[in-house]
């Protein structure tokens, strides 16, 4: 499925950043370096700067843009946690390894609000995530949740939101109650790509943009990838390209399956209608399986997704496709003007678990099927630590088994999207 562009689709984010979109040479002739990432999205940038940042020599090679992907488009929500939630993770590597996982989560989460403040960039952060229930028999996943955070990951600063407390937080009769979490936040996502690849080049790395990866091979002296001008030669590889690894790597590509997600950005609303919205400037989400996902913009918009479709395409009018969503959580937007729809892919694995790895001398870090933000610069520290020689916390990566989805790439969408059919007809009950 592989796709590229010379430009950022044009999404709300785009336009946002427009006084900050920089270009990166095209790869030209033979480089050598002592790690090559490939992929300037999240978790290859993050990876990048911390090797940077250690004394290494480091090459990002760019298909398309920095971030043109999906750490470019998507919601923009730092939250704690995993898409697998935690009990797979606890299944598989014990309590104590998977607390140590939610360790390296609540590290990202510090860290994503200093990395801002340390490289001097500026990228919309703002503090505090509600999660919510719609169906009132999901109200007790909010209390189990609560109590399950406290008691075994060490993470006790979840507060109940009743439904008599909602309208303080969402404009919206549609929540029977929520969950804040002050740790979680929001950013707008290619503000925040952009100040990375930023502060990676001034730590002495080098970005290629426009310069697909299109082979990779090993060798005494480790690995030569080469791409249509030119060739990196690198001690390390480091594979960051998720629902792009495509031909690259056919054995990962087989354990994720490309799911188009798509939101949409109203036009400004005016300060005091945007806060009315959601008062406390938290970002939302709910507990449906097929969830909506909505927050404001600095410049007082509404971001809103609520769609995904497993069959490859996306739909073709993606504002009429969101707007019923909208205006069920919100009617009182009823008819608001959609300045900006824009969709892209996630890597989705089949038990939603991160596929984080790494042998002899090549990493790879995919699979977050959709929740991204801070899991990326989690597993980032876990592939440059074992880079740097400290493989302690990728080990625990490397237990947990993504297998490859049933059946070839042809029949793994549809029987996904029958599988989405029936959770979805779930969540209406």
């Amino acid at each position: 499925m592989f796709r590229h562009a010379h430009e950022h689709v044009d999404s709300y984010y785009a336009h946002s950043c427009k006084d900050r979109l920089s270009h990166h040479p095209r790869l030209q002739g033979e480089v050598q370096c002592d790690v090559l990432v490939v992929g300037a999205g999240f978790s290859g940038l993050h990876t990048a700067l911390r090797l940077a940042e250690a004394g290494l020599q480091v090459i990002v090679l760019e298909a398309s843009r920095v971030a043109w992907a999906a750490s470019g488009r998507n919601g923009g929500q730092a939250i704690l946690g995993w898409s697998c939630d935690m009990p797979p993770l606890e299944k598989a590597l014990g309590i104590e390894g998977a607390r140590r996982l939610w360790d390296g989560m609540a590290w990202a989460a510090n860290e994503l609000r200093e990395l801002p403040q340390r490289h001097a960039f500026d990228c919309d952060y703002r503090r505090g995530h509600l999660w919510t229930a719609v169906l009132p028999r999901r109200v007790a996943q909010l209390h189990e949740w609560q109590e399950e955070a406290a008691s075994k990951w060490g993470h006790r600063t979840l507060q109940f939101v009743s439904r008599e407390q909602m309208p303080e937080w969402v404009a919206s009769e549609r929540y029977r109650a929520g969950l804040y979490d002050p740790q979680a936040g929001h950013v707008n996502p290619l503000k925040l790509a952009l100040g990375l690849a930023e502060a990676f080049v001034a730590a002495g790395g080098r970005i290629f943009e426009q310069s697909r990866a299109l082979s990779q091979e090993a060798h005494a002296a480790g690995y030569r990838v080469r791409t249509e001008q030119g060739s990196v030669q690198a001690s390390n590889l480091v594979l960051a390209c998720n629902t792009y690894i495509d031909h690259l790597e056919p054995r990962l590509a087989r354990r994720i399956l490309p799911v188009g997600t798509y939101q949409i950005a109203t036009e400004p609303l005016g300060a005091a209608r945007a806060e009315a919205l959601l008062p406390r400037n938290a970002c939302v989400t709910d507990n449906q399986f097929v969830l909506d996902y909505f927050r404001r913009t600095p410049d007082h918009r509404l971001l809103f997704g609520g769609g995904c479709t497993y069959l490859g395409g996306l739909p073709q009018d993606m504002a009429a496709a969101t707007r019923p969503i909208l205006e069920r959580v919100f009617p009182q937007l009823s008819g608001v003007a959609i300045d900006f729809a824009w969709g892209g892919h996630i890597d989705v694995t089949r038990a939603r678990t991160p596929d984080i790895g790494g042998e002899n001398g090549r990493y790879w870090l995919q699979g977050f099927s959709g929740h991204g933000v801070l899991p990326t610069l989690a597993a980032a520290r876990a592939v440059s630590d074992a880079i740097l020689g400290n493989e302690d916390e990728l080990a625990l990566y490397r237990q947990l088994r993504n297998p490859d989805f049933p059946f070839g790439e042809r029949l793994a969408a549809p029987l996904e999207a029958i599988g989405k059919a029936w959770y979805r007809l779930r969540d209406s009950f």
